[in-house]
C-alpha cells in the first residue's frame, strides 16, 4: 500500500531515539499504557495504498539491492503456538482477508470496477505491491493468512478467509466486507504489506474512523475495532521484534481512516494490518522469510486470541 490519500502526512524520517522514550513522548494516555504492555513487553495491518483507487500497482525502479527472494520451505512451526488450550477459542468465529488475489493483475478491468464503499465509488481491488524481487503481496498475505488459520483452529476457533487463492480474481473490497458480516465473525482481520518508498519501514495497524454516510456506519464497531487493533499491534512487536512504522502513525503503529471500503462497510470488529514494507529491503528481507511470516502469523494470532478472550 503507497499513501497517496489526503488523511496522510509525509513519510518522516525514522526516529533516532530508543523505541521506548519515543513512544511515551508520542503516545496519549491510555494508549501509551498499552504499547508499554504490549507493544515492548511485560515482565516476562482492500484496495489500499492511501485511497483503495490506485488499482495496479507495480515496482517502481529503486537504486536498492535486491533483497532476498521468499523461502518457502521454511518451516512453519518456528514459533510456539498461541497462547491459550485447546477449545478454547470453541464457538468463536474469526475470518482472515488476505489482501488482493495473486491472479488480479489478469483481470484488470473486472478490479477497476467501481464498486459502492458507503462514503463513495473505488475499484474493486487493486493488485496489491511487490518487492523489488518479485515476491508479491498477494503471496505474502494467503502464506500468512494460512499459518493464521493454523494457529486458531488449534484452539478450536472456526476461521474463514474470504479468498484462498480459489478465485479469478477478487473478491472486491465490498465483498471482502460482507463476508465477515455474513459470518457474523467475531473478529476480522485483513492482513497485509504496504508498497511505500525505500528507507519507509516498520509495520502499522489501521483501524476505522467513525463514519456514518450512505450504506456505511461504521459507530458500533470502532471502540471494538480499537481494541483489536491495538492488540494485535502490542503483540506482533513481541513477536515479530518489528517496529512501529516510522512514516506513519506518529511512531505508535497505529492509523485510523475513514476511506477504505473493507472498513466503512464492515458491521463486525475489523482491522487492517501492514505486516512491512515491501519496497525497503530491510523490511522485505524479513517478509520473503518464512520464519518471519511465522512470527508474524503468531503476532497476529495472538493479538486476536486476547481480544477475544477479554
Amino acid at each position: 500500500m503507497s499513501y497517496a490519500g489526503p488523511e496522510f502526512e509525509p513519510p518522516r524520517r525514522p526516529r533516532r531515539r530508543p523505541l521506548t522514550v519515543a513512544l511515551a513522548a508520542l503516545v496519549p494516555g491510555a494508549l501509551l499504557g498499552w504499547v508499554v504492555y504490549e507493544g515492548l513487553g511485560s515482565a516476562t495491518d482492500d484496495g489500499r495504498g492511501g485511497p483503495e483507487s490506485a488499482a495496479v500497482r507495480t515496482p517502481s525502479a529503486t537504486g536498492d539491492a535486491k533483497e532476498p527472494g521468499p523461502s518457502p520451505t521454511e518451516p512453519a512451526t518456528s514459533a510456539p503456538a498461541a497462547p491459550g488450550s485447546p477449545g478454547a477459542l470453541k464457538g468463536k468465529v474469526v475470518v482472515i482477508d488476505p489482501g488482493h488475489n495473486p491472479a488480479n493483475f489478469r483481470h484488470t478491468a473486472e478490479i477497476n470496477a467501481k464498486v459502492n464503499i458507503g462514503t463513495g465509488y473505488k475499484e474493486c481491488d487493486t493488485t496489491g505491491t511487490a518487492t523489488n524481487s518479485g515476491y508479491t503481496e498477494a503471496e505474502f498475505t494467503l502464506d500468512v493468512a494460512h499459518r493464521m488459520r493454523t494457529l486458531l483452529e488449534k484452539q478450536g476457533a472456526t476461521v474463514k478467509l474470504t479468498q484462498d487463492g480459489d478465485r479469478s480474481y477478487g473478491p472486491c473490497i465490498d465483498e471482502r466486507a460482507r463476508i465477515g458480516n455474513q459470518a457474523e465473525a467475531d473478529a476480522v482481520v485483513s492482513v497485509h504489506a504496504d508498497g511505500s518508498g525505500s528507507g519507509n519501514r516498520g509495520f502499522h495497524v489501521i483501524l476505522p474512523g467513525a463514519v456514518n454516510s450512505g450504506a456505511a456506519d461504521t459507530r458500533p464497531i470502532v471502540g471494538a475495532s480499537r481494541d483489536l487493533g491495538e492488540r494485535i499491534a502490542g503483540r506482533f512487536v513481541r513477536a515479530t521484534g518489528s517496529t512501529p512504522s516510522n512514516y506513519v502513525g506518529d511512531g505508535t503503529g497505529i492509523v485510523t481512516r475513514k476511506d477504505l471500503g473493507g472498513l466503512n462497510l464492515s458491521t463486525v470488529p475489523k482491522v487492517f494490518i501492514e505486516c512491512g514494507n515491501m519496497r525497503d529491503t530491510k523490511d522485505a528481507a524479513q517478509l520473503t522469510s518464512g520464519a518471519w511470516r511465522q512470527k508474524a502469523a503468531q503476532g497476529i494470532s495472538e493479538g486476536i486470541v486476547s481480544f477475544l478472550r477479554g
